[in-house]
């Protein structure tokens, strides 16, 4: 199998790095400085479970790349309606397509069945343009549960995690599925395949939702939100707002809110990546992850006061504040 990375950052990277030092047949897709500093030294990844190089392929145009088996959308989820049309080079009949974003993805109504089949969230696809570039059946959602950020251009330092599970949209164990989640275990990743693919990921988004914005308006990290006895309190009314939103959709989460907050908590001193990229100047994944989640409501005749004045407030920050990038 061929494997294309598109959108060679942090996490884009560092799997591609695995996958490269695994033997697999793997290409990044990257550019800038990045792009060059790969090209000429290779990955570099600085590593909790120990330091390593590789040298997979690198490509700066991706009519370079040609048709792949897979591609890794690895780009934030803002960045994919501009990604998504550019990706017909690489795409033959049968190419898979595996969204790694975070928040409610593009995809997410698509084989849910029932009154919300194929209804789609503008936040995440303005105008259907992923949707359009990227038909349904090409699709396999995986949520990403790691944490790697670029020091210096080529260089990844992996703090924490290596898990990505991988499922269906219709909830099958696929061929396709076992495949794609064997070349990652080989990669010394682990990769459970899921038949709950939908529930898992509004399980990220529970969190997600709550502590992300909240981490950008305050610059506190998970454990002092959890702690702080006024924070927390919105925390939950924020879990709860979404909560509902899950059961109105059928979805049955698997874990309580206390749960997901104790979750949290355990992870310690960590800035959530909303943080980090507010600090570092990058735009926010907003949209997707609370955004989406707001519109959602409104569409399901949901009030979310909560989520909706911490969403506002986050968005104004992020548009009075000069961008880097």
């Amino acid at each position: 199998m061929k494997f294309l990375i598109a959108g060679a950052g942090a996490i884009g990277a560092y799997i591609g790095a695995r996958m490269a030092q695994a033997g697999l047949d793997v290409i990044l897709f990257a550019r800038g400085a990045h792009l060059r500093a790969m090209q000429e030294y290779g990955v570099r990844v600085k590593s909790v479970d120990g330091d390593f190089e590789a040298h997979p392929k690198i490509c700066g145009k991706l009519e370079e790349a040609g048709p792949v088996d897979v591609i890794f959308l690895a780009v934030k989820a803002h960045s994919l309606p501009l990604l998504a049309p550019e990706l017909r080079p690489v795409l033959g009949p049968n190419t898979i397509v595996v969204s790694t974003q975070n928040g409610i993805p593009w995809w997410f109504f698509h084989g849910i069945g029932a009154t919300w089949e194929g209804m789609q969230l503008e936040r995440v696809d303005p105008g259907g343009r992923i949707s359009t570039a990227l038909e349904p059946r090409r699709v396999l959602g995986s949520i990403v549960y790691l944490s790697a950020e670029i020091t210096q251009p080529g260089v990844i330092h992996h703090t924490a995690g290596k898990r990505i599970t991988l499922g269906e949209p219709d909830g099958t164990r696929s061929e396709r599925c076992r495949q794609i989640s064997g070349a990652l275990n080989d990669s010394g990743l682990r990769c459970p395949v899921t038949t709950h693919i939908r529930n898992e990921i509004w399980v990220k988004i529970l969190g997600n939702v709550a502590f992300n914005p909240i981490s950008a308006l305050t610059g506190a990290t998970l454990v002092q939100m959890t702690r702080d006895p006024e924070i927390s309190v919105l925390v939950r009314n924020i879990m709860e707002e979404a909560k509902a939103v899950a059961s109105k959709l059928g979805l049955e989460l698997p874990v309580t809110i206390e749960q997901r907050i104790a979750g949290a908590e355990k992870v310690g001193e960590h800035k959530t990546s909303m943080l980090q990229d507010l600090e570092a100047g990058r735009p926010l994944e907003l949209e997707a992850v609370v955004g989406a989640v707001v519109e959602l409501g409104e569409r399901l005749n949901l009030p979310m006061p909560h989520t909706r004045t911490v969403y506002a407030c986050t968005k104004l920050l992020a548009e009075l504040r000069p961008h880097s990038h």
